[in-house]
């Protein structure tokens, strides 16, 4: 449970938090029309007739659409309703050319399903929590309201109306900040395991409305205002402390929580009174007459749950259980499908199974190459060295052609020139050296140059070993190899 709390000048104020996820469908075509949902178009250039509502135009299910949302509710654990059916949601918008739009109220394709999120000390999360999913329903999206410096015009751009959503709805079940956060991570890491949405909030494939309440521990819930459309994780982490507060200052005051939508202003770190809030009624809800209800076969159904890829909770228990990885290793690389992907093939290239491999793999992955991407500003689908150099990477040092220190030179090499490292290690003469005759003389060379330190070392001071391992190593150049080292200098200085 988190032990976020609000201390208020009456008390201490629980706050109950509900999210409204928006995920834009990955599909080749929008939810009822042929026209493309690719994103980044020229304004209204992938627009059919339907997606503008001209006259006598009927809308046509995408099956692509209807699978991945399933797929969606079987990665959550969620009942699948083999019945579903269209709604017409009806209101008035400029960008909504229809004058309603298509979705599901009473019938919903996904019914509950849950999402855990895990502990995390740090944020205040103690312990691992379960957050309970209402339902997945299918909709369209409308278009887009662009306005210039002129105050009496605006553009239409409607290459985004009739574009799949699934909107993802949870229980009123967070009661933090971090617990928001951390619940809208791990559904974003789903979906991308899914392959259901590509999780690009700042492309807005995925948004939230946040639902907001506080109350006193223990009494009722109060009343909620909605946030619309908020496009990142922190920002919808900044707008629930910041609307929580402000309902705390409101009921402390005399005033009352009147149920409303609001926006958030990341810029002034506030929310601002949009509307009040319409409920179901107001939409003058009805089923959509150009649409039959959707049926679904047990074929489609398991072919759907056939397709489901191993998904992060447990790919994690997999990485502990047979890799050996720590829980925080594990959970780190299984966070995102593409990091997954590459740490797998990263696997794959070096040819060996087993916790040896897996923990080696691993470290290097977290913290060389995460260090050096972060160094870079990329991501890991930029990497500019490929899983196949990263295996032969580590199989040069577990073979002894190349110390630590060696390694991360190569590396740093491979970083600038995308060589392999066999050829950078060739052409630069950085292969590790075990000859003892030339170890032995370097030793000499740093006792008889260190003979008071020598002393001091045979005196009792025995962490002067330190020193003379790091002398023999710089006179090497880095190329001696460690074990050798420690071992040859053991014996000259015992």
């Amino acid at each position: 449970m988190s032990s976020y709390r609000i201390q208020g000048a009456t008390g201490e104020w629980e706050v109950v938090i509900g999210l409204e996820v928006h995920a834009q469908v990955v599909s080749n075509s929008k939810l009822f029309s042929g026209a493309s949902a690719v994103f980044g178009a020229e304004p209204n250039q992938n627009v059919s007739l339907i997606d503008a509502a001209m006259p006598g135009m009927l809308p046509v299910p995408n099956e692509e659409c209807i699978r991945q949302a399933v797929k969606t509710g079987m990665a959550i654990g969620a009942q699948i309703n083999r019945w579903s059916r269209f709604d017409r949601k009806n209101y008035f918008y400029a960008d909504l050319p229809q004058g309603y739009q298509i979705s599901q109220l009473y019938h919903p394709l996904v019914g509950e399903g849950t999402i855990t999120i895990d502990a995390d000390e740090k944020a205040g999360i103690k312990e691992a929590k379960t957050i309970g999913v209402e339902r997945i329903h299918v909709e369209q999206d409308a278009g887009k309201l662009m306005h210039d410096q002129h105050p009496t015009r605006s553009y239409v751009d409607l290459n985004r109306s009739g574009v799949a959503l699934m909107e993802i709805v949870s229980r009123p079940d967070m009661r933090s900040p971090a617990e928001a956060g951390a619940y809208l991570r791990k559904l974003r890491s789903i979906l991308r395991y899914v392959g259901s949405c590509d999780g690009n909030m700042e492309e807005g494939s995925m948004r939230a409305d946040v639902n907001v309440s506080v109350r006193k521990v223990g009494e009722p819930f109060g009343t909620r205002t909605e946030t619309k459309n908020v496009n990142s994780v922190r920002f919808v982490m900044a707008a629930i402390e910041t609307e929580a507060n402000r309902q705390v200052d409101v009921l402390e005051s005399g005033g009352k929580i009147v149920q409303e939508t609001r926006l958030y202003d990341p810029d002034r770190n506030e929310t601002r009174s949009m509307r009040s809030k319409e409920d179901a009624h107001d939409y003058r809800y009805f089923p959509d007459p150009d649409l039959l209800p959707l049926e679904l076969s047990d074929e489609f159904i398991e072919r759907c749950r056939a397709e489901l890829p191993e998904l992060p909770d447990a790919k994690r228990a997999r990485y502990e259980g047979e890799l050996g990885l720590s829980a925080y290793n594990a959970a780190v690389i299984t966070s995102d499908v593409e990091t997954a992907r590459w740490f797998e093939a990263l696997l794959d290239a070096t040819g060996k199974t087993g916790p040896e491999v897996g923990k080696q793999a691993s470290n290097w992955l977290i913290s060389d190459l995460f260090g050096a991407l972060n160094r870079l500003g990329k991501s890991i689908g930029e990497s500019p060295v490929t899983p196949k150099q990263g295996a032969e990477l580590l199989g040069l040092v577990a073979d002894g052609t190349l110390s630590g220190t060696l390694s991360k030179q190569v590396f740093e090499i491979m970083l600038e020139t995308g060589d392999d490292p066999a050829k950078i290690v060739e052409e630069r003469g950085l292969k590790q050296t075990s000859d003892t005759g030339a170890i032995e003389k370097v030793i000499a060379d740093v006792m008889a140059a260190n003979a008071d330190k020598v002393a001091e070392y045979r005196s009792g001071k025995d962490k002067l070993f330190g020193f003379f391992v790091g002398q023999t190593m710089k006179a090497m150049g880095g190329k001696a190899n460690p074990g050798v080292v420690n071992d040859l200098l053991k014996k000259a200085l015992g």
